[in-house]
């Protein structure tokens, strides 16, 4: 079991408060919006396992900071930066890769995501949350791979299509496509959009209701809604990593 008081202030780019237990993880980057890269992709899985082992927790809120709920846009450096990466090193990266999903719907209790603002990297995390609320100015790209010159094989190969559809989720992932906030809830990807002022209080709003419901009836519920999930990312995160490994073993022409 794991203990507020031990993880609340463990990691570097994640804010953390509890409230009558209702706790609120926003993530950022040196205080301002989060930028993915070794930190998160470090923090994220192990912050998901601590809050997965607190019992005191009866709901749990994802957020940004700013104006940003994930950065950057897509740029073809990503790759260059990882080409050539060692198997021990890219070891790190699979590891990382499958325990931050997974721990994440290891979570008992429902998951509620406040996205404040463009959701340009990994966009699978808060959508994959129970209740997905939206800001007005938010927006969704998969920046970090394909576009980019990476294989989206970290789970965005197996979300996107799953939430969108078999064809809207490949021309997703393979075009860059930007969706904007209404069309992923006319995409059925979100629940609400709201002013980027709100969008929070409407998270609290909905949590506040949840946890007043009986212990077992929240964590229940959850294991149930998250069963097929955790099936299909136990059958295909690995290979879809380890796919994603090897397209960065190919040289690149000059």
């Amino acid at each position: 079991m794991s203990r507020f008081d031990d993880y609340a202030a463990k990691y570097s780019c994640i804010h953390m408060r509890r409230v009558e237990g209702i706790l609120e993880m926003r993530f950022h980057t040196d205080g301002g919006p989060l930028r993915w890269g070794l930190v998160p992709h470090g923090e994220l899985p192990d912050a998901f396992a601590d809050v997965g082992r607190d019992r005191d927790n009866r709901a749990v809120i994802l957020t940004g900071t700013g104006h940003e709920f994930s950065g950057v846009r897509a740029t073809a450096g990503t790759r260059s930066l990882t080409q050539g990466i060692t198997a021990n090193a890219y070891d790190r990266v699979y590891w990382e890769g499958r325990a931050l999903l997974m721990n994440l719907l290891n979570i008992e209790v429902p998951v509620i995501s406040a996205i404040n603002g463009p959701a340009w990297r990994h966009s699978e995390i808060p959508l994959l949350s129970d209740i997905v609320l939206a800001s007005d100015t938010a927006a969704f790209q998969d920046s970090a791979h394909f576009m980019s010159g990476m294989l989206p094989g970290d789970g965005m190969h197996i979300v996107m299509p799953l939430l969108m559809g078999m064809n809207r989720g490949r021309y997703f992932l393979l075009t860059g496509q930007t969706l904007s906030a209404q069309e992923a809830k006319d995409l059925g990807l979100v629940a609400e959009v709201l002013p980027q002022g709100e969008v929070l209080a409407r998270a609290w709003e909905h949590a506040e209701a949840l946890s007043q419901k009986p212990t077992l009836l929240l964590r229940y519920t959850r294991l149930m809604f998250t069963e097929y999930l955790r099936k299909r990312l136990q059958d295909l995160l690995g290979y879809g990593l380890a796919m994603e490994g090897l397209a960065l073993m190919e040289k690149l022409p000059e």
